[in-house]
């Protein structure tokens, strides 16, 4: 089978990062878009690809199979439309938007034009979280008695001028770190009945917060940060408990009782991400097993009302 041919928006970090992986498997870039000209020639030339001047050109001349976006989430919701209207595929990074409404826009694009849309959470094209969710599923931990997930990185270590610290470019711990374990919790147990955030507000940006997300009978506390590094997910029943110590990027998950144990071991890379998204491509779904777009949409919506509670608006969202 030829090379599955992804048309890059964006040549950053994570569009470097993706690309080192993807590409040593049944994947190629073969096009790519950034504001940057010289930055897009740059990474096209070191991919073989063709580097275009606008994204308007990339989509009607650009020979792909599929369009990947890895700009900040502020842009995605102006290139997923456009190329979903152009009934091309978009795997886009998370979070998809800034709100639960950008990311209905683009799912509406998205079913308007029969093109796949889906958002790049790499922890859910992988078989560690796929299994944590089927022990659970099948009961072995019994009654789910509390969930905690921690997810910090030192964001403020970083330079001033970064998109992670820049109140235009929706930076802060919400959007950039608490779409994990927000994700995680929604898709072992779907909406909550109570949504709980208390954080801090620093120069326009969010920098910590703690998030209690209410279900019948128990809680996930939710910690996220940028003023430190930690990591880790327990989910205790009365049967047991479920430990995954890089929940978000997991090789391994464990499952202990009383009287026996059970593990998991996989990978969470961006080539199994890739490859499980081009398969549903290539067979023509308009929405990813993997990633529901109900999910994407609802996951946003308590993001939403986490930024309610917290009184969090960015600059362009002011009137």
């Amino acid at each position: 089978m030829e090379k599955f041919r992804w048309a890059y928006v964006g040549s950053g970090n994570i569009a470097k990062s993706t690309a080192r992986s993807i590409t040593k498997g049944k994947h190629c870039v073969s096009a790519v878009y950034s504001r940057n000209y010289e930055k897009a020639k740059e990474f096209a030339k070191k991919q073989s690809a063709k580097a275009f001047r606008s994204f308007d050109e990339l989509l009607e001349k650009g020979e792909f199979d599929a369009v990947y976006i890895a700009t900040p989430h502020t842009s995605h919701l102006e290139y997923s439309l456009k190329a979903l209207q152009a009934g091309k595929p978009v795997l886009c990074e998370k979070p998809v938007g800034v709100s639960a409404e950008e990311a209905s826009l683009m799912i509406k694009a998205s079913q308007d034009n029969g093109a796949y849309f889906c958002e790049a959470m790499w922890t859910w094209f992988s078989d560690v979280a796929l299994g944590v969710k089927k022990w659970i599923d099948d009961g072995r931990l019994g009654e789910i008695k509390s969930v905690h997930i921690d997810y910090a990185f030192p964001g403020l270590m970083m330079s001033k001028n970064s998109r992670v610290l820049t109140p235009e470019t929706a930076g802060g711990a919400l959007l950039d770190v608490g779409i994990y374990p927000i994700t995680y919790c929604y898709n072992l147990f779907g909406y909550p009945d109570k949504i709980k955030c208390e954080g801090v507000i620093k120069n326009g940006i969010d920098i910590s917060e703690t998030v209690v997300l209410s279900y019948n009978g128990f809680e996930c506390t939710l910690e996220m940060s940028l003023s430190k590094l930690k990591e880790g997910c327990k989910i205790c029943g009365d049967k047991g408990e479920i430990n995954i110590p890089m929940f978000h990027m997991a090789r391994t998950a464990s499952l202990k009782g009383e009287g026996f144990k059970d593990s998991i071991k996989g990978k969470t890379d961006y080539l199994t991400e890739f490859t499980r998204a081009a398969e549903e491509i290539r067979e023509g779904r308009t929405e990813s097993e993997y990633i529901p777009q109900s999910a994407t949409l609802d996951c946003l919506k308590i993001i939403d009302e986490c930024r309610a509670q917290m009184g969090l608006v960015y600059p362009f969202e002011e009137k």
